[in-house]
């Protein structure tokens, strides 16, 4: 019988990941594929940080809602009658059934088996036939609720009450992105698919610039060089990340005419214009920029071999009234899907590679700088996580697989 992964040494070991780049080593197989691992990172990273759900304008008017869900949890975004955003758990309070699906506009939420109602704040209104019971008030009942922020048009959510707030530590990731003004521009409704793969394989794909001169090399790709990436330094306690990768020529775009097709995003200086942008907000928002047109990745960890993720586009206020847009849009997300469709044949190759005995602790390319503050972000989570849970268990004397 193998030895328990979670252990003090597997814990000590993930210190190589994060000293320098030139030294750095990848973090361990069996965090991309081990069950009892993706249960720690749940407390480690998903009880308390902050998770991207989806845009404010997914819940734009009074009695908008949409469902999503995120390690295993169901959760109800609306917008009261008093206009206050809100998230909550879509599980009714009775008999755990899900008080919503999809997306809409609603008075409140009915739940389908007994017809329990609630609000749009998540109160319980009625609940039929339950004036026998013993000590039941309905007004102590509601749909748990969880702390909402707003960032830059993208909807988080934290299941932390005690949670710090979110904005001041994207202040470098904010000021990069103020010239795209991203709450104010538009979108589409997003695509949502599952992958056979863990997380942060998908994130890590789109952080890398190293592989996108060998991985997507042609036409549509070759005007954003990996060798023109750039990584802004970053601090641990930042809460997000960036790339930066320099344009072979003005208003690239991913579309076989290499120009952009669409209306620039209006705010876009000298610099923004010869650039890409790649903004990274662990665990679950990941942004490509280009100067027409921006995509969103909201990434949502199902299991430790397996996510959902939306991907969805937002473009300059006005763009979509624009004649031939539909058109337009099409050239550029034809050859995005070209882009992606290799990237994901890579990322389940990479997860059944990471699944084999043969599999090591590989070492970075200075154009992998993204991956390494991605380490940076990740491992103090999991060591002081860990250094908790042994904490309490020496007080306790407990072993720490009670946690699991």
């Amino acid at each position: 019988m193998s030895p328990p992964l979670l252990n003090d040494a597997f814990f000590n070991s993930l210190s190589s990941s994060v000293v320098g780049l030139d030294r750095a080593e990848t973090l361990p197989p069996a965090c991309y594929t081990d069950a009892d691992f993706y249960a720690f990172e749940t407390e480690a990273l998903f009880n308390h940080e902050w998770l991207c759900v989806g845009r404010e304008d997914w819940a734009k008017e009074p009695g908008d809602y949409f469902t999503t869900q995120i390690v295993g949890e169901p959760i109800v975004v609306t917008r009261t009658r008093a206009g206050e955003l809100m998230a909550m758990s879509s599980v009714c309070q009775h008999r755990a059934m899900l008080v919503a699906e999809g997306r809409g506009n609603t008075r409140g939420f009915v739940c389908p088996y007994h017809h329990w109602v609630y609000g749009l704040d998540g109160a319980l209104i009625n609940a039929p036939a339950m004036e026998r019971t013993c000590d039941f008030d309905k007004n102590k009942i509601r749909l748990p609720s969880f702390k909402v922020e707003v960032w830059l048009g993208f909807i988080f959510i934290n299941f932390d009450e005690q949670a710090p707030p979110l904005a001041p530590r994207l202040t470098k990731v904010a000021e990069a992105l103020a010239p795209y003004d991203l709450a104010k521009a538009e979108g589409l409704p997003p695509m949502t698919g599952s992958f056979a793969w863990n997380w942060k394989v998908m994130f890590e794909n789109n952080n890398d610039g190293y592989h996108a001169s060998k991985l997507h090399r042609g036409p549509l790709h070759d005007f954003v060089p990996s060798e023109l990436a750039t990584f802004p330094d970053a601090e641990p306690t930042d809460a997000g990340f960036l790339r930066f990768n320099g344009t072979t020529h003005a208003d690239a775009s991913f579309n076989f005419t290499q120009k952009a097709v669409l209306p620039l995003f209006p705010g876009l200086g000298e610099i923004d214009r010869n650039r890409m942008t790649f903004a990274n907000v662990p665990p679950t928002l990941s942004l490509v920029l280009t100067n027409d047109l921006v995509i969103y990745l909201i990434l949502r960890a199902t299991g430790p071999e397996s996510l959902e993720q939306d991907t969805g586009v937002l473009v300059a206020p006005g763009a979509m009234e624009q004649p031939g847009f539909e058109g337009r849009l099409d050239m550029i997300m034809g050859a995005s899907g070209q882009i992606i469709a290799q990237d994901m044949h890579v990322d389940g190759l990479v997860q059944q590679g990471l699944r084999s005995r043969f599999a090591t602790r590989g070492r970075y390319s200075w154009q992998e700088g993204a991956q390494g503050q991605f380490n940076h972000w990740l491992t103090p989570r999991y060591q002081q996580t860990w250094k908790r849970w042994r904490e309490t268990a020496a007080k306790t004397g407990a072993d720490h697989a009670v946690h699991l």
